[in-house]
C-alpha cells in the first residue's frame, strides 16, 4: 500500500525571493485545511524558519545527525502534533555541503517520522550547492520560487539546468512570488519556461502566483505566519489557492507513485 505522504521541495536560484515565507504559509494553509504537515528547514547552516516563527529550538538537524538527539526530540510543534517544524542549525558552514554518508544517515533517521504526515515541505537553501541539489533530488515534487526580477529568472534557469544535467530531473513547478498582477506573474513564468523549453527541452508547470502584500512583512515582524496574522489578505488568499492545488496534485500523484520512500535520492547522471 502506498504511503499517503507527499514530499515537496521549495527551492530558488537566488535568495530574497520569499521562498521560506512561501514554504511556511503554504504548509500553514494545508494544516488549516486539516492536513498533517511537517516543515523541514533544509537550509543547512543558515536556518531561519525558527526566526519567522519566533521559536527557540532545543535541538536541530545537526544534533540529530550527530546522534545527540532523536528526530522526534528536535521536532517543534507549532499547533499540536499535526503541524511541526524540524529546525536546522545556523552558522555551521560544514553542513552546507552534505556528504552522501551524512545524507543517508539523515534519511534513515527521518523515514519513520515522515510517514506520520500528509505533507512534508522541504525549505531548501538558495543557489546550486551540492546540498541544495541533494535535497531537491529527494523530493517527489519540486517548486521553484521566482520573482519578476530578471536575476531571479536567470538564476532559476541555472538551477533547473544543473538539476536536469546532474540528476536527469525534468519535472518542475514554478511559483511566482511578489507579483503585482496575474499578468506580470504569467509574463515572468513565460520567460523562464521559454528558456527551459528552448535550451533544455523541459516544460515547467505554473503552479500559481502570490501577490505583493504589505501584510506579509507585518507578519514577519510579528514572527507569525501570514495565514494566522492576516488570513483574509490578498497574499493569504493566493496561498490558500496554492495549498488547494497541492492537495489535488497529491491525490493525483498517489495514484501513480506507488510504494516508495517519501524521500528518495535520485542517481547522479554520468
Amino acid at each position: 500500500m502506498a504511503n499517503t505522504t507527499l514530499s515537496i521541495a521549495l527551492l530558488s536560484g537566488k535568495g530574497g525571493v520569499g521562498k521560506t515565507n512561501m514554504s511556511l504559509n503554504i504548509a500553514c494553509a494545508l494544516h488549516q485545511m486539516g492536513f498533517k504537515t511537517l516543515l523541514m528547514d533544509c537550509d543547512l547552516g543558515l536556518a531561519n524558519l525558527d526566526v519567522l516563527l519566533g521559536i527557540t529550538p532545543e535541538g536541530n538537524l545537526q544534533t540529530a545527525l550527530l546522534g545527540e538527539a532523536d528526530i522526534t526530540d528536535v521536532l517543534c510543534e507549532i499547533d499540536g502534533q499535526d503541524f511541526a517544524v524540524l529546525p536546522a542549525a545556523s552558522g555551521v558552514p560544514e553542513l552546507t555541503e552534505l556528504q552522501p554518508e551524512a545524507r543517508d544517515l539523515l534519511l534513515a533517521r527521518l523515514e519513520p517520522v515522515l510517514h506520520k504526515y500528509d505533507f512534508v515541505f522541504m525549505d531548501i537553501g538558495a543557489g546550486i550547492s551540492g546540498t541544495v541539489q541533494t535535497f531537491a533530488a529527494m523530493a517527489s515534487v519540486r517548486i521553484v520560487v521566482i520573482t519578476p526580477e530578471p536575476t531571479s529568472l536567470t538564476d532559476s534557469y541555472a538551477l533547473i539546468k544543473v538539476l536536469n544535467s546532474r540528476y536527469g530531473l525534468r519535472d518542475f513547478m514554478v511559483l511566482v512570488n511578489q507579483a503585482t498582477s496575474q499578468a506580470e506573474a504569467k509574463s515572468s513564468f513565460d520567460k523562464l519556461a521559454g528558456a527551459c523549453k528552448h535550451f533544455l527541452h523541459i516544460e515547467p508547470v505554473l503552479l500559481g502566483h502570490v501577490r505583493s502584500d504589505k501584510k506579509l512583512p507585518e507578519a514577519v515582524c510579528l514572527q507569525k505566519p501570514l495565514m494566522v496574522h492576516a488570513p483574509g489578505s490578498p497574499a493569504a488568499q493566493d496561498l490558500q489557492t496554492l495549498a488547494g492545488r497541492l492537495q489535488r496534485i497529491r491525490l493525483g500523484m498517489l495514484d501513480w507513485l506507488g510504494p516508495r520512500n517519501i524521500l528518495q535520492p535520485m542517481p547522479i547522471q554520468e
